[in-house]
């Protein structure tokens, strides 16, 4: 199924159907139902919550159907209880780190050699525990943002940019998952848009505490969140990046260097795992306006294309 979070009056729960045209809105379907007050107690109600609501999808109820076009779409995750956002494409992170050591280079008498002797102090060379494990920050979720939002920079940052990104959420809660096991745990997949302030990003970094406020300004998810059961390969999905309306980026997820089932038993195994916390996989290579030497400007219209799960659209304001 493909789940939509959207707002009438109030934020509700729905499916689509008709190739995306029309929104099921669950709670009017079954308003005596606690599982479609929100998208995370759908998702914690399991596979019988699951399973009602096709049963729902399948019948249609006639005073239940909206059009998608007359609703406003929003996160379909809205307050995820967690959110950590990972190392699995690492090939993407040691380009970064590349490119970080030229830009900081660059303002130097002679950048050549100021490059050469940044990437020998080791700083800007990815570590192997990226290979070894999956590594991860944690995202704010409060600050998630959803299809059609509009997008800023924080204050005292110019320098937008996009990051393409799939996003696993979980659907129920565990310890010391096994590995074999851990593919089971995943509710869904949705695109997931790692808005970063690069200018304000690269100053940070230099002290050595992480990208901080370059990071926490917002958080993009959606457009919707498709059940697990109908992407039966997230490990060969086509991502695409466009900006007005021009592609810059093209990744899949078959490069990963790890994957959702690695890091949901990895993360079991320290204070568990949890139903609907999110698990983004961190940037596909070129997935970046900063990989191409693009950054945004105001009015900008970014497009995040997942195969299967649709498009993300966001527009910036500077």
């Amino acid at each position: 199924m493909r789940l939509i979070t959207f707002a009438t009056d109030r934020q509700r729960v729905g499916a689509l159907l008709d190739d995306d045209k029309t929104v099921l809105d669950l709670a009017l379907a079954a308003p005596d139902r606690p599982e479609y007050a929100s998208m995370l107690a759908l998702i914690e109600s399991g596979p019988d919550g699951l399973d009602r609501t096709r049963e729902l999808a399948a019948t249609r109820p006639p005073g239940a159907l909206l059009d998608a076009a007359d609703v406003r779409w929003c996160a379909p995750l809205p307050r995820p209880p967690r959110v950590r956002d990972c190392g699995l494409f690492t090939e993407h992170l040691a380009a970064a780190l590349r490119e970080m050591a030229r830009r900081q280079a660059a303002a130097a008498e002679d950048p050549a050699t100021a490059f050469e002797q940044l990437m020998a102090s080791g700083r800007f060379t990815l570590h192997p525990l990226f290979a070894e494990q999956v590594l991860y920050y944690t995202v704010d979720p409060l600050t998630i943002s959803g299809p059609g939002d509009t997008i800023a920079p924080p204050e005292g940052a110019a320098e937008l940019d996009y990051e393409l990104e799939i996003a696993a959420v979980v659907g129920r809660s565990g310890r010391d998952v096994p590995r074999e096991d851990a593919a089971d745990y995943v509710f869904g997949y949705t695109i997931f848009n790692d808005w970063s302030a690069r200018d304000l990003q690269l100053k940070l970094m230099q002290t050595g505490i992480g990208a901080g406020a370059a990071k926490d300004f917002s958080t993009t998810l959606g457009p919707c969140l498709v059940t697990a059961d109908e992407i039966p390969d997230p490990y060969a999905l086509t991502m695409r990046a466009r900006v007005n309306g021009a592609e810059l980026s093209l990744g899949s997820t078959a490069t990963m260097t790890h994957t959702f089932a690695d890091a949901i038993a990895q993360f079991s195994r320290v204070g568990g795992v949890f139903a609907g916390e999110v698990i983004a996989s961190g940037t596909v290579a070129s997935g970046t306006g900063f990989d191409v030497g693009r950054h945004l400007s105001a009015g900008d219209v970014v497009e995040l294309e997942i195969e299967g799960i649709g498009t993300l659209r966001n527009q910036v304001v500077l």
